[in-house]
């Protein structure tokens, strides 16, 4: 196999007595020989050394990116730069992390092979130094995403759930919009009928709000029984006690047909499952979503009747 000095392609057979297949030129007379003294070459070496210091300054230029990205302004601490290092380590786990390993794996085949063959090779402290340099990085950069996995799974659950929120912040705009306008929360989800709807937010609460898990309530003057002293005081009316009454209580008691202006509400929305009574339901109380506590289940019937 000769290689053609004209070319460079690939030829079987002296160029002497036949032709380059490639381009068709001959050998004008025999190769030239090796020289007495060839200089080893640092060349692999070299790259090693280049790219894990290239490394470097990149993780270290967005670590100071990071750090003055911070708001307010961070002051020059130990614990303001780790928080600058962690978030460029975040930034650069599918690149320098993968880069650094790649640098390792070379930096030991480069030294292995400066190692066999000394006379070819050379720059074995530089590839070493590049070999170390890239191992601390890729063990720092591993130890910074590791010491933020917690706080970043924390961060993911508080993304759920305030996605699983959302209806219930949207629920509460809209029953708060219905108070600012009539100064009172809805008796019942047809009342809600009265709001304009440019977003569609007020017809889905309507269709998913079910009246027996919408419970508004108002404060009402609860009257003391009339006796001598008291009937004859008008004044006595300033000290009556207020009680909070349902709608249901209201509309089955002694203040039925009376206007209420409804001050306070509870509210059961059906969760993902789009069940009511499940465990991932959403109650609202008064404009705060609070944990939804379990319905009240029904008696279970006995069996078989016992004998006295």
């Amino acid at each position: 196999m000769n290689i053609c000095p004209c070319c460079g392609a690939k030829t079987e057979g002296d160029l002497r007595a036949t032709a380059c297949a490639a381009c068709g030129a001959h050998a004008v007379g025999p190769p030239l020989a090796r020289p007495e003294k060839e200089l080893p070459s640092y060349l692999s070496a070299l790259g090693v050394g280049a790219s894990s210091v290239l490394l470097l300054v990149v993780f270290l230029v967005n670590t100071l990116l990071a750090f003055f990205e911070q708001k307010p302004a961070p002051a020059f601490g130990f614990w303001n730069v780790v928080a600058a290092g962690e978030t460029a380590a975040w930034r650069l786990a599918w690149l320098a992390l993968p880069l650094s390993l790649a640098v390792i794996w070379a930096g030991v085949r480069v030294s292995a092979k400066i190692a066999r063959e000394p006379a070819r090779f050379t720059g074995l402290r530089l590839a070493d130094a590049g070999f170390k340099l890239s191992v601390v990085l890729a063990v720092g950069l591993t130890a910074l995403v590791g010491l933020t996995i917690p706080e970043r799974l924390r961060q993911r659950e508080r993304g759920i759930e305030a996605a699983r929120n959302v209806e219930g912040y949207e629920a509460i705009k809209v029953l708060y919009e219905y108070r600012a306008r009539f100064n009172s929360f809805p008796a019942t989800a047809e009342d809600l009928q009265k709001l304009p709807d440019p977003d569609g937010s007020v017809r889905r609460l309507i269709d998913s709000m079910r009246s027996e898990a919408y419970e508004p309530q108002s404060a009402i003057a609860a009257l003391p029984p009339p006796t001598a002293k008291t009937g004859a005081r008008r004044g006595a009316a300033a000290n009556v006690p207020l009680r909070p009454v349902a709608l249901r209580t209201a509309i089955g008691g002694d203040v039925a047909g009376e206007a209420l202006s409804f001050t306070n509400y509870k509210l059961r929305l059906p969760g993902q499952d789009n069940k009511l009574g499940t465990e991932d339901d959403l109650m609202i109380r008064d404009g705060v979503i609070v944990p939804a506590p379990p319905l009240p289940q029904a008696p279970s019937r006995a069996a078989g009747s016992q004998k006295p």
